[in-house]
């Protein structure tokens, strides 16, 4: 058994095909598919069950899943420690990431970060919230953007810099409501909303929010990607509640909600108060403004916690 087949084995699993996997791991399919088919023959069981249109793990699939993350978070160590002795000539480091994040321009900084560090690799993963802390708690991810529905964070993750994003309701242009500027939650009784994705950070927002409020959304339409919600609210089937620099940059009203003023933090996790990983450590400092790790670290909702430009801190009380 090699690492190679492992790590192909588990780009199956976390990119949900073998076609998506051999893109992310920069082989021809072909490739991916012989190395998981002699995995299969040393260990002489089918790992994935390939009768449907997205492969599933078998019994002997899950049963080896724990094990491959085990072996190549050691390798993972191992190649972390080669790549703090060459001075970040190599390495790599995984981030996650909300799809609605706005407080941060990730693209930005991790494009500052690569002219400094360029033989590192970035490997950047979007999922919901959950899906980012298992992927962190297990090791799959460094670093990662969260948008959490409480107040606490799971056992063995350190919050490092958290944002407050405000909140609004974007319409259509010409809309009432875009000329008048502002709205209470009650008066949105009427309206047709576009809805993200459930499970997902901001979905979680906005039902509590309309849930607080004692508002009954009409949901005329749900989505699974932040571009098409826009281009729905765009073209008048509704209307929805986003964080204000996505509709600024979509060029739509951006409408402020008053009573209450509606938000919502967001943090920059990891698995320890620092970093093991010195690839992720170094982005980390970058992220956090220059500052160091351990310096940068604060705990959920402290009034230290702070973000680079674009984020707010909570209003008091």
């Amino acid at each position: 058994m090699e690492i190679r087949q492992l790590r192909h084995f588990m780009a199956v699993i976390t990119h949900g095909s073998f076609t998506a996997a051999a893109r992310a791991e920069l082989i021809v399919q072909s490739a991916l598919s012989t190395s998981v088919r002699n995995l299969e023959r040393e260990l002489g069981a089918e790992l994935f069950d390939r009768t449907g249109r997205r492969v599933v793990l078998t019994e002997a699939g899950r049963a080896l899943l724990p094990a491959a993350r085990t072996v190549l978070a050691g390798t993972d160590a191992a190649r972390d420690a080669v790549a703090a002795v060459s001075g970040l000539a190599a390495g790599r480091v995984r981030v996650g990431t909300i799809q609605t994040l706005t407080c941060v321009d990730l693209a930005a900084e991790l494009a500052a970060f690569h002219r400094l560090w360029p033989g590192v690799q970035i490997s950047l993963r979007e999922a919901t919230t959950p899906e980012l802390v298992a992927a962190v708690r297990a090791g799959e991810l460094d670093l990662a953007y969260l948008a959490p529905d409480t107040a606490e964070l799971p056992e063995g993750i350190t919050a490092f810099a958290t944002w407050y994003e405000e909140l609004v309701l974007i319409t259509a242009p010409g809309h009432p409501l875009a000329r008048a500027g502002r709205t209470l939650i009650k008066d949105l009784a009427d309206e047709p909303f576009v809805d993200f994705r459930a499970g997902t950070g901001l979905e979680t927002a906005v039902r509590r929010l309309a849930a607080h409020c004692g508002l009954q959304r009409r949901i005329t339409c749900d989505v699974t990607q932040i571009r098409l919600l826009v281009d729905l609210v765009r073209a008048g089937i509704g209307v929805a509640i986003v964080p204000r620099r996505i509709g600024e940059d979509a060029g739509l009203p951006c409408v402020a909600i008053r009573q209450p003023e509606p938000g919502r933090t967001v943090l920059l996790v990891g698995r320890a108060p620092r970093p093991r990983n010195p690839a992720a450590e170094a982005l980390l400092g970058r992220l956090c403004g220059g500052e160091p790790a351990g310096g940068a670290a604060v705990t959920v909702g402290a009034p230290g916690a702070a973000g680079r430009p674009g984020g707010r801190r909570p209003p008091a009380g």
